[in-house]
């Protein structure tokens, strides 16, 4: 099944005013990428965030949020996020936010 592109599209947007974004094909969807760090993707309906490992426990309690898991081995700080919580555009922009501020904190690659 491919990736939302409607979804892409709202997240690009958000996104819009970053100048160092990279958009990658990856996961079977598509990723953001800020300094070369991934912040949030789509994949299916879903969106990923990328969160801080120290937020990763509080973030895994949230409604529709679930560990990424492509490999049989879920990310310690990667989740899917469900399009019941980015349906509209402060749920979106919220998740979307969280993944930017955490790529932002990390070094440039």
């Amino acid at each position: 099944m491919p990736y939302n592109q409607k979804l892409a599209e709202r997240v690009r947007a958000l996104l819009a005013d970053e100048p160092d974004l990279v958009e990658k094909k990856m996961f079977g969807g598509v990723c953001f990428m800020l300094a070369g760090n991934m912040c949030v993707g789509v994949n299916r309906d879903d969106l990923m965030v990328r969160v801080a490992l120290e937020d990763a426990p509080a973030v895994s309690t949230r409604p529709h949020v679930r560990p990424m898991d492509i490999t049989g081995r879920p990310a310690r700080n990667f989740f899917f996020v469900g399009p019941e919580a980015t349906n509209t555009a402060r749920g979106l922009a919220a998740w979307v936010n969280r993944g930017r501020a955490f790529a932002r904190s990390l070094p440039p690659k």
